[in-house]
């Protein structure tokens, strides 16, 4: 559902390509798929957000990804956060947020 509303949200003024599954992404990317924005949950079943971070390095992709997060995650987690530069989004999060933190992928 939170796809949905995400793609509905962005649409109109950006290209979309949604997935459910990060193995899916991490497919497209290794087929030369580039991205200007890489919206990923944190925390979320099949990998985390952090583990998708890592397997996007090497392809220069993994500074493209904006992090989603509801607050409640691990120490590890944390620790990230406090490391990476890439950008990051509370959840919940509106519209206007939602814009202002894809436009620093467009600035960067």
């Amino acid at each position: 559902m939170i796809l949905q509303v995400l793609q509905r949200a962005l649409s109109r003024e950006h290209d979309v390509r949604m997935t459910t599954r990060a193995s899916e992404a991490v497919a497209w990317i290794r087929d030369g798929e580039r991205f200007d924005a890489i919206l990923c949950d944190l925390m979320m079943p099949e990998i985390t957000g952090m583990e998708l971070h890592a397997m996007l390095a090497p392809t220069g992709q993994a500074e493209a990804m904006i992090f989603m997060t509801g607050g409640a995650f691990t120490q590890a987690a944390r620790e990230f956060l406090d490391e990476v530069t890439n950008p990051r989004i509370e959840k919940p999060f509106d519209r206007a947020q939602l814009n202002a933190v894809l436009a620093t992928r467009s600035r960067a």
